[in-house]
């Protein structure tokens, strides 16, 4: 009898499937939690490699692309002209010329000490000093210069040059300079440059003003 009731009792048999099951399920949820981490830690490292290559770029191109400044010199409103004739030629004129340094830099450009030019025929007439400054980034360095011009020292072939040009009622002069500097970014970004003037002006003896004025 006791054999009998043992033989009845049947322990509930455990299904080894399931468990299997289970663990299968909680390995892929924990691959897949991993392949996502993995994959937003991927898009994050790919978008901050083209974010420092945009500025990289953004850097070369445009805050380090070093430019020469603009040398000008402006309209202006000439104070005093006296003219002599074509048979006893000369002129003597003052007037306040507006040189212009226009820095168009990330950085500031800071220059030596120079001179602006004023010539007739090639024979000097006039110079001004242009001091040692700096014009800052992105703006324009603004010089009022007294300027005054004769012919007393124009030899006598070029003379008789300004006779012609007194005759028919103009004045031709020319205006050169040159400012050597070094454009500096970021404080540690240098470039040298030099920039150049190079203008042509006609003064009217009739009117005793600025007839016209090109620089290069």
């Amino acid at each position: 009898m006791a054999e009998k009731k043992q033989n009845q009792y049947q322990p509930p048999e455990s299904n080894g499937y399931h468990w299997n099951d289970q663990e299968s399920l909680h390995t892929m949820e924990d691959e897949e939690a991993k392949r996502k981490k993995k994959m937003k830690w991927t898009i994050g490292i790919i978008a901050f490699v083209i974010f420092q290559v945009v500025q990289a770029l953004f850097f070369v191109l445009v805050i380090m692309k070093f430019k020469s400044p603009k040398f000008r010199v402006g309209d202006f409103a000439v104070q005093t002209l006296t003219v002599g004739t074509q048979a006893s030629p000369s002129f003597d004129m003052s007037f306040i010329a507006p040189i212009r340094v226009k820095n168009t830099n990330w950085g500031p450009f800071k220059y030596d000490a120079s001179t602006v030019d004023f010539t007739y025929g090639g024979v000097l007439v006039g110079q001004v000093i242009i001091p040692k400054s700096k014009a800052n980034f992105k703006s324009t360095k603004k010089i009022n210069a007294n300027v005054t011009l004769s012919s007393a020292t124009l030899p006598s072939d070029i003379n008789s040059n300004l006779g012609n040009d007194l005759s028919s009622g103009v004045i031709n002069l020319s205006i050169q300079g040159e400012l050597k500097g070094k454009i500096t970014v970021m404080f540690m970004f240098k470039k040298k440059k030099t920039s150049l003037m190079n203008c042509t002006m006609v003064i009217n003896t009739s009117t005793k003003a600025v007839q016209s004025m090109l620089c290069k």
